[in-house]
């Protein structure tokens, strides 16, 4: 007997649900903004959902399984980025915190895309601010620490979907 691909695809799925749930709950109940690079990393999670979901519903063979795990590992690398530049940006001395910048709302009216990402990756005061830690890691730092782990994971699926239960005891 194997481990089922699918349920091991809506689980990962269920995983991004989770954090992005989450995120919300810190929005919309306990205030927490979230800046740009925030929000970048809410749709790179929201992709890799996305991934994880297509994947348990077509439930492809060999080489579509890969896809999908290269798909997800992609998705999440992103992701990662993005936090990880999040936490490099937390961690810069306050003399070497950048200026604030508009919201992205207004980086989204008055440039183009490019424009807008490169903006934003390169972060402003309101990405250098920690709202909020536990555990003495910032919001940014177990988003990173996700991401990680959704892309061990998505790598990983394809293979534990092959072996056998009492290989994995």
């Amino acid at each position: 007997m194997t481990h089922a691909y699918r349920p091991l695809q809506f689980l990962g799925f269920l995983g991004c649900v989770a954090g992005l749930g989450f995120a919300l709950y810190l929005e919309h109940f306990h205030g927490l903004e979230p800046c740009p690079m925030c929000i970048f990393q809410r749709v790179a999670m929201l992709a890799t959902g996305l991934v994880f979901l297509l994947a348990g519903l077509h439930g492809p063979r060999r080489g579509g399984r890969g896809f999908y795990a290269f798909l997800a590992l992609l998705t999440s690398s992103a992701g990662a980025f993005v936090a990880g530049r999040h936490v490099w940006l937390q961690s810069l001395p306050a003399d070497q915190v950048p200026a604030c910048g508009p919201t992205l709302d207004y980086l989204m009216d008055v440039m183009p895309f490019a424009e807008v990402l490169s903006t934003v990756l390169r972060g402003d005061g309101n990405c250098a601010v920690i709202d909020a830690a536990w555990l003495g890691i910032s919001l940014p730092g177990w988003t990173l620490i996700a991401f990680i782990g959704l892309a061990v994971y998505a790598v990983a699926v394809p293979v534990l979907a092959r072996q056998p239960f009492d290989r994995l005891d």
